[in-house]
């Protein structure tokens, strides 16, 4: 079912060609597919956007995006660094392609490449929510498993000091949930996106997701881990 406020959506996939930890990183394959084309078609799918733009400073990479479905209507002009955040970069996506099609997007939705598994449906629902919650900024996120931030430990010379001493005496059952964002989808309005120069504006807000589709791949163990996942869900399917 296409979304109603399709319009007025912008969605922006930063896609940087100088990836140091997993050199080429947005177009390693992936369960046979460069790993882009995987949120480049969840995007599409989900018929939620005016546009699909994928937002970088590499010829390949941006003959593969159009490959799959997105359009790359220019090619970045700043924020090319591994410094600069991510955020002003879709910040500059968004200016050049108000400019390319003289037009205005109120909302723009900010979809990481390394995060394959995450669905179409969850994208669609992720921005009905932000619309029915009247949000301004909303950050995916997924709540910690069996690795609790609550029990961890700084060790120095295999001596460890906890980060939360009183957490370690009381059941888990008796601790407060603890999330951890993810780069999956982030969504802001667009002006006030440009104010505060990031996704964590003013009383943002945590929208939750599940782990799997949470999985974001910055390193060659996360690439395993994330192979895995996807492995294990589509052995459910097929069931």
């Amino acid at each position: 079912m296409k979304n109603k406020n399709t319009d007025n959506i912008l969605a922006v996939i930063p896609a940087r060609g100088g990836s140091k930890r997993i050199p080429k990183k947005n177009i390693i394959d992936f369960e046979g597919k460069p790993l882009i084309a995987w949120t480049i078609e969840a995007a599409i799918k989900s018929q939620s956007f005016a546009k699909v733009i994928v937002s970088t400073d590499d010829y390949e990479i941006a003959e593969i995006a159009k490959s799959y479905g997105a359009e790359v209507p220019f090619i970045r002009e700043s924020c090319n660094d591994d410094i600069t955040p991510i955020s002003s970069a879709t910040i500059a996506a968004l200016d050049q392609s108000e400019h390319y099609w003289d037009t205005k997007f109120s909302t723009v939705v900010q979809l990481m490449a390394n995060c394959p598994i995450r669905s179409s449906n969850t994208i669609r629902e992720h921005i009905d929510q932000f619309y029915k919650e009247n949000r301004e900024f909303q950050i995916s996120s997924f709540e910690f498993g069996w690795m609790n931030p609550w029990w961890a430990l700084e060790c120095n010379k295999g001596r460890p000091t906890p980060l939360f001493p009183k957490a370690l005496k009381s059941r888990s059952q008796d601790l407060n949930k603890l999330y951890c964002p993810t780069g999956s989808i982030w969504i802001a309005k667009s002006e006030a996106l440009r104010q505060h120069n990031t996704f964590y504006g003013p009383n943002y807000s945590l929208e939750i997701m599940s782990w799997e589709e949470a999985v974001d791949i910055d390193e060659w163990e996360d690439l395993k881990f994330a192979r895995v996942v996807h492995k294990l869900r589509s052995e459910q399917k097929v069931k």
